[in-house]
């Protein structure tokens, strides 16, 4: 029995921006080209659309069953089915959704000159309550210094410093026996896109980052830089990243394992920062070297930055990157975006519903349930750029500026007077009382800043005039 009607309106309004969204970056085509979809029954689309809707009308499967019967025209087999389906490369569509909001929505909106980075870091996807979720492991949650049941959630995100989104995602397991609490099914083909997706959850996250950027790059995610933290900043790493084609700003554990060459010696970050000349005075910055980083045979310069702990003043900061050509506050500015992901978490897991929503014990199921969240949260990034940032009008935007800067104050001035002396070369009766209104009148119409000004005032007026 239904005691309290529902009021549908805002779900209705809801839904028409979530059909806008589909059609301007052809949602279906991308779930075409991912490789989910239907021979025959219901179309894909409208089961991935039921799915995305779910967290903004604050309501499940079993719920919108019992409130609306009949509404939804599949069954809950058929949703799970599209779930749990191994052959869906759900890499692969976040990818190419977000390379397709950069190219139609922010990409004119970003100067070019701009540099866009990609941020990778990781959180944690837990599953605390679960004994038997596929590939379920016991991983250290570095936040609550504790082991916990779940999985590391490694992500690439992609920024330009103002907009953030999800490019691609690993629900990282263990490859370690004593830390595994449940294995793979064993129904799952190998060569199926759900097969390779279990062996890369139990690769190392560094080898699994590779994979990630190089699956961003060749869906022609424009970026030059990837940020990291201290977790994956090593020199075999930073290599790496350069090999396929990104440079790099990462911070650098201050340990005595990671070292750089510098003035031919093998040196830690703490040995440089002893023997090289610091900065005086209240600088953000105390010390920059250029060192190399060397793994093996191989080798790239680096530029090491010694930034000041705010929190501490007598610690510091290591930032490392592969751009010799930025200086020192760029290499800070920028590596300041790798905030962005922090939020991107915060709210995913606060209001988007990740890891409380998907119940399933299949893994299959989890990583579609994390790229409809990531989906959900680049929808929200277009609507917030589009109605708070005035930089979506884009070229109309830029050229407003540049013909704003042109004008400066003193032309501006000169324009007005101008305008000024063709009124009164207009008018017919030039007598005093009339010359006087004229004034007034084009006074009190000026903008508030001139009246501001000393040496805007009636004589100087009726001088120009």
């Amino acid at each position: 029995m239904k005691s309290i009607s529902q009021d549908n309106h805002f779900e209705d309004s809801f839904s028409q921006n979530i059909i806008e969204f589909f059609k301007l970056y052809h949602v279906g085509q991308l779930l075409r080209r991912s490789n989910a979809c239907k021979k025959a029954g219901v179309p894909v689309l409208l089961i991935f659309m039921f799915a995305f809707r779910m967290a903004f009308a604050s309501k499940s499967l079993y719920m919108e069953e019992r409130l609306n019967e009949g509404s939804i025209p599949f069954s809950k087999d058929t949703f799970y089915r599209f779930m749990n389906s191994c052959y869906t490369n759900w890499r692969r569509f976040t990818a190419m959704l977000c390379a397709a909001i950069v190219k139609e929505t922010i990409g004119s909106a970003t100067s070019a000159e701009r540099i866009k980075v990609l941020i990778v870091d990781d959180s944690i996807f837990s599953r605390g309550r679960s004994k038997k979720v596929e590939l379920l492991a016991n991983v250290f949650d570095h936040a609550k210094k504790q082991f916990t049941r779940g999985f590391r959630m490694l992500t690439v995100c992609w920024s330009d410093g103002n907009t953030t989104l999800p490019v691609n995602h690993c629900l990282l397991s263990t490859g370690n026996d004593k830390n595994l609490i449940q294995g793979a099914s064993d129904k799952i083909d190998k060569r199926s896109n759900g097969g390779k997706q279990r062996k890369l959850a139990q690769m190392k996250a560094t080898q699994v980052m590779l994979k990630l950027l190089e699956e961003a790059r060749d869906a022609g995610i424009p970026a030059t830089h990837v940020l990291f933290d201290s977790w994956f900043c090593m020199p075999a790493v930073i290599i790496a990243v350069k090999e396929i084609g990104f440079h790099v700003i990462g911070m650098v554990k201050k340990s005595s394992k990671i070292k750089f060459r510098v003035n031919g010696k093998m040196q830690d970050v703490k040995t440089i920062y002893k023997n090289g000349k610091k900065r005086r005075g209240k600088a953000i910055w105390k010390l920059s070297v250029e060192a190399v980083a060397v793994n093996g045979e191989k080798e790239t310069p680096v530029r090491l930055v010694y930034v000041v702990n705010r929190n501490k003043k007598r610690d510091y900061l290591v930032l490392a990157t592969t751009d010799m050509s930025l200086s020192e506050d760029e290499i800070i500015r920028n590596y300041g975006k790798r905030w962005g992901i922090e939020v991107f978490f915060k709210t995913c897991k606060s209001y988007l519903k990740l890891g409380k929503e998907c119940r399933s014990t299949s893994y299959d199921a989890m990583t579609a349930h994390v790229s409809i969240v990531f989906a959900r949260y680049m929808m929200l990034a277009v609507e917030q750029r589009e109605q708070v940032d005035n930089r979506t009008y884009g070229e109309l935007f830029i050229l407003t500026c540049e013909e704003m800067a042109d004008v400066t104050l003193d032309y501006a001035v000169k324009l007005i007077l101008m305008e000024f002396s063709k009124e009164i070369a207009n008018a017919d009766i030039l007598d005093c009382k009339e010359l006087a209104k004229i004034v007034e009148h084009f006074i009190s119409n000026i903008p508030s800043l001139l009246k501001t000004i000393k040496s805007v005032h009636k004589a100087d007026i009726k001088v120009a005039a």
